[in-house]
């Protein structure tokens, strides 16, 4: 099984728009769902994530167990999320 992690911020509506994409399309996956406040993640949640955390924390943690990475732009530009 693949494990995806989604990473989003603000309101997460990038994440939730990720996650039911990929539910629609793949059936055998495992998706991880970190936002950088709870409204992010509580979106990401209500789209279908198998689990979820909030903060920077987690993003660290949830990285180690993911197959792919998913998210904004900003989450490779220094300083950006």
């Amino acid at each position: 099984m693949i494990t995806i992690l989604v990473v989003d911020a603000q309101g997460g509506g990038l994440g939730k728009q990720l996650i039911h994409s990929i539910r629609k399309e793949i059936s055998d996956v495992h998706i991880l769902a970190v936002g950088t406040n709870t409204a992010a993640t509580t979106a990401m949640l209500k789209a279908g994530a198998d689990e979820a955390a909030t903060g920077e924390n987690p993003v660290l943690v949830a990285s180690r167990k993911a197959d792919i990475i998913i998210g904004p732009i900003g989450m490779v530009i220094a300083d950006a999320m």
